[in-house]
């Protein structure tokens, strides 16, 4: 009685911690009285004293402990108690029905931090996934790397992973699990490409991930195109844009095709560069509270005419930088209508092994009060690819990217 007790308390514990109770102590349940939050347990020898509030509440993961003595008593393996509890972790936030809403593993926790550093062991291919169509797409092929020299072009669709996983966005995760490795060691990448499968045998190598790459354009207009917010995107932005402005760049074009998203702090720290003092967006809670504190610029702006380059696939903290860049710097955004990821989630550390989790805590709007979540943000010029064409142009080929081609003109006459 005593085990099924403590099993139950350990699972309300990690309910608590994964619903928000951020201010709850993580510790071992042996030495603190702490089993949840306003909870006390007193352990006197075999027996646990706990309220009857209390009790009534753990009643409520009943289910769950069947379960688990079911496994203790039939399972055909020895039970995995710590794998078991993860999972009924990485269940409770599945409840919620939210797809960015999830449990980290330790070892998912570790290898999340890896890829926000910017090297890891792979192929070398930016995957965007779209929930809505249920496609994920190669948006990006690293320079140098397996996926770039079997073939593998931007635009191509995801299709297979090894003999038997077809993918979806959500088992997205398990696909790049796979595709992960060992350097040296391979694993077959199927893709679809004009209606045709086509397998790629990609040998896995360590990957280094530059998330920004710039040019001047003529002699007067800048190009920086930014694929992902994370790492230290932010001081890879700032130092391209002062070697373009070096160079003479009058007018700049922000190019965030196909960027889905990273930390709002790095959106905050680029915005920051053009904007003086004000918000960069603000957040609305449950219950319709406003905070319009939580991400500031400060004064000290560049001053150069903007134009900011989006797509379908442009979202979140892309979606971010946008927005306030055109409501409060008079940038002029071309492409088509964005994602429309207009939330925002926090990325937590969760007990004592490692563990962590994301959830979404908040939708945002734009400084003007625009919504974005599910509308995305509306082009002020809208130039769409024609039908089969799937973007996969060279950087700053302005000579045949209908969609750069055009923000270039768009440019060109704000500068006039």
């Amino acid at each position: 009685m005593k085990k099924r007790i403590i099993l139950v308390i350990s699972l309300v514990l990690a309910a608590c911690l994964l619903s928000g109770c951020m201010a709850l102590p993580l510790t071992v349940l042996g030495a603190s009285n702490t089993a949840g939050a306003g909870t006390t347990a007193v352990v006197d020898g075999d027996t646990v004293t706990i309220s009857k509030e209390e009790y009534e509440r753990y009643q409520q993961f009943d289910e769950l402990l069947d379960l688990m003595d079911a496994a203790d008593a039939y399972f055909y393996q020895e039970p995995d108690h710590e794998a078991m509890l993860q999972g009924a972790s990485a269940g409770l936030l599945a409840g919620l029905g939210d797809v960015y809403t999830f449990y980290y593993t330790p070892e998912e926790w570790t290898q999340m931090w890896e890829d926000d550093e910017g090297e890891y062991a792979g192929v070398g291919m930016l995957i965007s996934s779209n929930y809505s169509t249920g496609i994920c797409t190669i948006s990006r092929v690293f320079k140098g790397s397996p996926a770039e020299a079997a073939g593998v072009k931007r635009g191509d669709i995801l299709y297979r992973v090894g003999e038997d996983l077809y993918v979806v966005p959500e088992n997205i995760q398990e696909a790049v699990d796979i595709m992960r490795g060992t350097p040296g060691t391979t694993v077959d990448v199927t893709f679809l490409r004009d209606g045709e499968e086509i397998t790629f045998t990609l040998e896995r190598a360590i990957i280094n991930v530059n998330q920004v790459e710039s040019t001047m354009l003529t002699d007067k207009v800048g190009l920086i195109a930014m694929y992902e917010f994370s790492g230290k995107c932010d001081e890879e932005f700032e130092a391209a844009l002062n070697e373009l402005m070096i160079q003479g760049a009058e007018g700049l074009i922000i190019d965030l095709r196909d960027n889905p998203g990273g930390w709002v702090d790095a959106a905050q720290n680029i915005a920051d560069l053009f904007l003086d003092e004000g918000e960069l967006c603000y957040l609305v809670y449950r219950g319709g509270y406003e905070d319009h504190t939580a991400y500031l610029t400060k004064d000290g702006k560049v001053e150069i005419p903007i134009v900011m380059l989006v797509n379908e696939n442009s979202a979140s903290a892309s979606e971010i930088l946008t927005g306030a860049l055109k409501d409060r710097a008079d940038a002029t955004v071309v492409g088509v209508n964005t994602y429309g990821k207009g939330i925002v989630q926090a990325v937590l550390e969760v007990g004592d092994d490692g563990a962590g989790f994301q959830m979404t805590i908040a939708e945002y709007y734009t400084p003007n009060g625009n919504a974005v979540h599910q509308k995305g943000i509306a082009p002020d010029v809208e130039i769409p690819l024609e039908e089969g064409d799937n973007g996969g142009y060279d950087f700053a080929d302005k000579e045949n990217d209908p969609q750069l081609k055009k923000a270039l003109e768009v440019m060109e006459e704000k500068m006039q």
